[in-house]
């Protein structure tokens, strides 16, 4: 049974920074094909932040956290990470990492929604104070 667990949420003042983990179990970290972080703050819809296409080795990142928030796997590819920097009070909202190991159509989107994916973290919460 595959389990993802997200750790390093906090609280942290605007310009800060937090690195956020996520431990995958149940499977080798090299059968999944896409690994991502999302996040959801009060009120609004699910965004996706970052997403990591591993077999092609593509990255891409929301809009909004670009030249901020880093993602990145471990050699095992079993934790997944995001590096956050420069926080700022909207990027506050719980993150949830995400996986899933079925085959990526060609093309696949620099945004996707959340739907591409099966395995989901219980989410962690990051708040930003001023």
């Amino acid at each position: 049974q595959v389990q993802l667990v997200e750790s390093g949420g906090g609280t942290v003042q605007a310009g800060g920074s937090l690195r956020l983990s996520c431990e995958a179990s149940g499977r080798p970290g090299s059968t999944y094909s896409m690994v991502a972080w999302f996040r959801q703050a009060p009120g609004k819809e699910r965004e996706g932040v970052a997403v990591i296409y591993t077999l092609a080795g593509t990255t891409y990142y929301a809009d909004s956290v670009k030249g901020r928030f880093t993602i990145t796997q471990d050699n095992a590819k079993t934790t997944l990470y995001l590096q956050m920097i420069s926080l700022k009070h909207e990027d506050a909202a719980v993150y949830y990492c995400a996986a899933d190991g079925r085959p990526v159509l060609p093309g696949p989107s620099p945004h996707p929604s959340g739907l591409e994916f099966g395995y989901w973290g219980q989410g962690t919460q990051v708040t930003v104070s001023s």
